[in-house]
């Protein structure tokens, strides 16, 4: 078994050691912000497992980057007073490196697959039984020889996040006792996680420009946080280490963020269509070409805001940019509307 897959003894509060987002992750569902429908579900269903002295039903939770699936991950763990094991999908390639972790796990454990969608079809298989019957069938030998022995394992608790619901298996899916979607946050739940965040990191920031700092994060608090600490380094080297909206906005123009909290990625693919092709349509590759990114991270990353944000919409024919895109460039919208379905 090799040790990158997980690690048995991790547990929530050394997530914070490990990941960029250092110490600003919350630690109980009543420091969590925003996501109300998810944590009242959530609040009900792990009561009731504490109640049974059971361990809590599986929880998958969907949703697009940076919203928290990971810190919710870890608050279960908490509330539940387990240990809690990380991993991923792509890094379990074969059905003996998830059986070495599933034998490794102590009851009530947490068990927390990210991208869990990325699973192969033989490790998931494995899974099955596992979820359902806490039983897993572990061939030992080769050829003739070989045997089939079957290991109970302790009831426990999987948490699959993913970012693709799509392509996670009917099978799969429906063995989650409770399948939940993080949505965006809006801004005055940002303003709450940027002055959370700038209590714990020492930062002196007002109302002001905490909301300015959410206002440009893209519903996304993994973005607040890296804003903050962005314009925290730009008020203590050009201003006088103190947050407010002039300083918020003048450190966010520095490091390309604008108004609408497109990057300068962003930009490139606006730009792209509105001035190369004209407005459009223009195929997912050729964009992706056009602006040096992988088609992959154009679809997953980029797109969903500037579609959320009614820049560009998708077509059978490619993507177009919206009126809204070319006003947003400073460049002036052609006169006839894109034809969306043509």
């Amino acid at each position: 078994m090799r040790e990158e897959f997980v690690d048995p003894q991790m547990r929530e509060n050394d997530l914070d050691d490990h990941g960029i987002e250092a110490g600003l992750r919350p630690k109980s569902l009543d420091e969590f912000v925003g996501q109300r429908e998810l944590k009242e579900h959530l609040g009900i269903v792990l009561e009731a497992a504490r109640r049974r002295g059971q361990a809590a039903d599986h929880l998958l939770l969907a949703g697009p980057p940076g919203l928290g699936k990971t810190t919710m991950a870890s608050i279960v763990a908490s509330e539940m007073n387990a240990h809690i094991h990380i991993t991923s999908g792509p890094a379990l390639e074969r059905a003996g490196d998830l059986a070495a972790i599933l034998t490794k796990l102590e009851p009530n454990d947490v068990l927390f697959i990210d991208e869990i969608h990325r699973l192969s079809r033989t490790v998931e298989e494995i899974l099955y039984p596992a979820m359902e019957d806490f039983q897993i069938d572990i061939v030992v030998g080769k050829g003739p020889a070989a045997s089939s022995i079957r290991l109970a394992l302790p009831r426990f608790t999987l948490i699959g996040a993913t970012t693709r619901t799509g392509m996670i298996t009917g099978p799969l899916r429906d063995r989650f006792g409770l399948v939940a979607r993080l949505d965006y946050y809006d801004d005055a739940e940002l303003q709450l996680i940027v002055q959370r965040a700038a209590t714990i990191l020492g930062v002196d920031i007002d109302g002001q420009g905490a909301s300015e700092i959410a206002r440009r994060s893209r519903g996304t608090p993994r973005i607040a946080n890296r804003l903050l600490r962005r314009v925290r380094d730009f008020a203590e080297v050009r201003g006088n280490g103190k947050v407010n909206q002039e300083s918020a906005r003048d450190a966010l123009t520095v490091f390309g963020v604008d108004d609408l909290g497109l990057d300068k990625v962003d930009r490139a693919v606006l730009s792209a269509i509105c001035t190369q092709f004209n407005g459009g349509p223009v195929g997912l590759s050729t964009l992706a070409i056009s602006v040096s990114e992988q088609t992959e991270t154009i679809e997953d990353v980029y797109e969903p805001f500037l579609i959320q944000q009614g820049l560009i919409a998708r077509t059978p024919r490619g993507r177009v940019a919206m009126p809204s895109a070319w006003t947003h460039l400073g460049l002036t919208p052609p006169t006839q509307s894109p034809d969306l379905f043509s």
